[in-house]
């Protein structure tokens, strides 16, 4: 075998020790990493305890058969290929397998170079369907793709976010979503379960902060009957409700202390322990959990523990405040625009230039979320077609953020003030616009030559 960045390893599952010889010392002489099982049972031990490329499965064993072996362990061989062999094969028995979950049949007795060109003909199989993820991957991206899943923005740090889940959802790692109330964070991990291959398993909620601490341990796994006072029949718990699927812990910092030992133990065994049992029970469930606390500062006053920490940082993904990506705000107006077209029956077809400038210099100390309040109140509020300025009531105090109205300049000085204003508010108008001075000028309500005068007295290209 050619040299390669990752050595594959095979999984040889044969009752006959002279075969189990005989493939391994073929195959590791082409290059291949080789373990061997007696039996369908032991090679079901062995993909429990790791993960194989290949596997080469006799049909006829004592035990647990090939078959039996397929059906047992289907749930663990989707990262790997398998191929069954057998000495009174048929077609029927080949359609079986196939429908089990096998990728090639091969009777025996074969030739050494059938069986490895049944293995190389299988990596090739593998590498066009990787290539073939990749490639989709990119047209979205190339293609524009403004989206993932219901979030949407084209600034650099969202799409860096949306590259970043894209490529994590096709594993089963355990993902960390940071950020501020509203930024989007149960989006993103919704969008990841839809991308993986998990999608067609169950997606499993739970707000870690709203479950009062003596019943968020039964919740997440499960109780037997007696446990403790009303407990009067076995529980699943979330874990078990989201089995093959996905479990979002939102506002996982949130976890009494006491509780993280048994959800960092679950992490890494796959066991759940309901209240009360004393047998463990196995899961398969990928974890998502979000915060909008600092871990970090939560470890160092003792609040969170560090072991489990770094068990769910395995992927972190930061997402941006609003404030941070305006160049995004226009293209949330328009989205939310067309939803709540449809869900309020209304016929809103744009926002003026003097409400969007209002929005860009707004902070949305509430992110995503706040954005998205203030489209829906201003359509009822509106008697037209366009969302005018009065329409909009920003914060608390019905104002736009304060903040806004300055530029932040510390000194005194009126003009030099009123520069740095007018600097931060065109580059605004023109990140919002893609760089479209007309509709940057429009937008700014000024002319077309006035915008470029200024932006050459700024140094804006």
């Amino acid at each position: 075998m050619e040299n390669s960045e990752k050595q594959k390893k095979i999984l040889i599952i044969d009752d006959e020790e002279n075969m189990r010889h005989m493939l391994k010392t073929m195959l590791t002489r082409y290059g291949y990493a080789i373990c061997t099982a007696k039996d369908g049972a032991e090679g079901l031990a062995a993909i429990t305890s790791q993960q194989f490329d290949f596997i080469l499965c006799d049909v006829k064993m004592p035990q647990m058969n090939g078959m039996e072996f397929l059906k047992a362990g289907r749930e663990r061989l989707l990262s790997a290929t398998v191929i069954m062999m057998s000495a009174y094969g048929s077609i029927d028995m080949a359609i079986e397998a196939m429908k089990l979950g096998a990728y090639d049949f091969i009777s025996k007795p074969f030739k050494n170079e059938e069986i490895r060109l049944t293995i190389k003909k299988a990596e090739e199989r593998e590498r066009l369907k990787k290539e073939n993820i990749e490639l989709k991957d990119r047209i979205r991206r190339v293609g524009g793709s403004l989206s993932f899943g219901n979030m949407v923005g084209r600034s650099p740090a969202i799409q860096a976010v949306f590259s970043m889940a894209l490529k994590v959802a096709r594993f089963d790692s355990t993902v960390l979503i940071t950020g501020e109330s509203g930024t989007g964070k149960e989006l993103v991990a919704q969008g990841i379960h839809r991308e993986s291959d998990r999608r067609s398993g169950p997606m499993v909620p739970v707000n870690c902060a709203s479950i009062p601490e003596n019943l968020l341990e039964s919740e997440l796994f499960g109780h037997v009957k007696g446990a403790f006072t009303g407990a009067d029949r076995d529980k699943k718990g979330l874990f078990e409700v989201a089995e093959e699927g996905t479990l979002f812990l939102d506002e996982i910092g949130d976890i009494p202390v006491s509780l993280q030992p048994k959800l960092l133990r679950v992490l890494q065994e796959s066991e759940i322990r309901p209240v009360g049992g004393g047998k463990s029970k196995a899961v398969n469930v990928r974890v998502v959990a979000a915060t909008s606390k600092d871990l970090e500062r939560e470890m160092a006053s003792g609040h969170f523990r560090e072991d489990l920490f770094y068990r769910l940082n395995v992927v972190p993904i930061a997402l941006p405040p609003l404030r941070r990506r305006p160049e995004d705000i226009p293209l949330l107006c328009q989205f939310f625009i067309t939803r709540f077209n449809e869900t309020l029956g209304s016929g809103i077809k744009n926002i003026s230039s003097a409400a969007m400038a209002a929005l860009m210099r707004h902070d949305w100390p509430g992110n995503i979320r706040e954005l998205e309040n203030a489209i829906e109140r201003a359509i009822v509020l509106a008697d037209g077609t366009t969302l005018e300025l009065e329409n909009f009531v920003f914060g608390k105090a019905g104002t736009t953020n304060p903040d806004s109205h300055g530029s932040g300049y510390a000194g005194f000085s009126l003009k030099a003030a009123k520069s740095e204003m007018e600097d931060k508010m065109i580059r605004k108008a023109l990140a919002a616009t893609g760089g479209n001075r007309t509709h940057a000028a429009n937008m700014l309500e000024i002319s077309h030559p006035s915008l470029l005068s200024k932006m050459k007295l700024y140094g804006i290209d």
